[in-house]
């Protein structure tokens, strides 16, 4: 059985009997399932098996796949806002399926978010897709397989990846040193998602989300002058800030290895790229808010209604009493529609501020019956 797969029956199965050298891998695989479920871990093992074939030494070969310097292996993630565009996968993807391999057998091509891929990418794409060399291998990967393009999926094996439970999300925390309370209340916030469930955990999460709960609570007492929206904003600010510096501190890297007369090209296009990656990171932690925001009203409504067996955030019980005996349950669903509103408007880049404070006062006002 492929590493990863043991609690994944179907991409067992479609995998298992993929595996060289008794297998016969596909051309094409869409490895589908939630964030945080182990795609992405099985592809680098399925791509370690495939690169692995024939090799004098496969321990080396697995360690190369799993840091990503293997010369067979191409690993491609969106790095703008836009999602994947024809730069990201033209040279690295289409042009490259096409060159014989360096050591390996084969050669694998692994696109993470492939429901990002714009129409002019995935239209690049689909001749590699249609008629790919023997020794190309493409794996994509998706948490939301309906935002795929058909033509794309259709020329693609699935491989289903289940999520989840919110137990086993809060266990695997757990082994990172979470507090049980905070695990349990993680791993339902997360949706499913283990990988969101780590980031509410640590790092920046903690401050995101006591930043989305004074924002919501701030709405329904409406005690709203000091602003509470502006930490989401201040927050997600420092989120891009750090994906950017990793995108330069990679590139500063690079800059060491290559001839003079290459450098000020790609010193250029890295920091497009930080640019880019700025924008998205900061872009997906606001909408990571605005979503705690509306599972706060959420949890609120269940509260009001008598269900607190259904709560989310568990280990905010006390303040979600305080905020659904002065609401009412109809009310709170209605303010998450107002978030849900805010949530999609903001993928058309207005100014994210006066996104955000419009929020509030809207939320404020039909939280209160005005």
């Amino acid at each position: 059985m492929l590493a990863g797969t043991e609690n994944h029956p179907h991409a067992a199965a479609v995998l298992g009997a993929a595996v060289p050298p008794q297998g016969a891998p596909s051309h094409a695989y869409l490895f589908h399932g939630p964030a945080g479920s182990g795609k992405r871990e099985v592809a680098r093992a399925f791509a370690s098996a495939l690169l692995s074939e024939g090799a004098a030494d496969p321990g080396n070969v697995a360690r190369r796949v799993e840091s990503g310097v293997h010369p067979d292996l191409t690993w491609v993630a969106p790095t703008s806002s836009a999602g994947i565009l024809v730069g990201d996968i033209d040279e690295p993807v289409v042009a490259s399926a096409s060159r014989t391999p360096f050591e390996a057998l084969r050669r694998v091509f692994v696109i993470e978010r492939a429901d990002e891929l714009n129409d002019q990418a995935a239209n690049r794409m689909l001749k590699t897709l249609e008629e790919p060399a023997k020794f190309a291998h493409l794996v994509l990967l998706t948490s939301r397989p309906a935002n795929v393009l058909p033509t794309i999926a259709s020329r693609c094996q699935a491989v289903r990846f289940d999520a989840p439970s919110s137990e086993a999300i809060a266990e695997r925390l757990g082994r990172h040193g979470v507090a049980p309370e905070t695990a349990r209340a993680c791993g339902r916030l997360a949706l499913g998602d283990a990988e969101r469930a780590l980031s509410l955990a640590l790092g920046d999460g903690p401050l995101l989300r006591a930043g989305a709960e004074a924002m919501a609570r701030g709405a329904i007492a409406d005690r709203l002058a000091d602003a509470p929206w502006s930490a989401l904003i201040t927050i997600a600010g420092a989120v891009g800030d750090t994906a950017a510096a990793d995108v330069r501190g990679r590139i500063a890297a690079d800059l060491e290895l290559l001839p003079a007369k290459e450098r000020k090209k790609t010193e250029r296009e890295g920091e497009e790229a930080a640019k880019r990656a700025h924008r998205r990171a900061k872009s997906q932690t606001l909408d990571q808010s605005l979503q705690l925001v509306g599972l706060w009203l959420r949890d609120a409504a269940c509260v009001a209604d008598g269900a607190e067996e259904l709560v989310h955030h568990t280990d905010r019980l006390e303040a979600l009493r305080e905020d659904a005996a002065g609401a009412e349950a109809q009310r709170l669903r209605e303010g998450i529609m107002l978030v849900d509103d805010t949530r999609a408007s903001l993928a058309l880049n207005p100014t994210e501020e006066l996104a955000l404070e419009a929020l509030a006062y809207r939320l404020a006002v039909t939280l209160r019956g005005g």
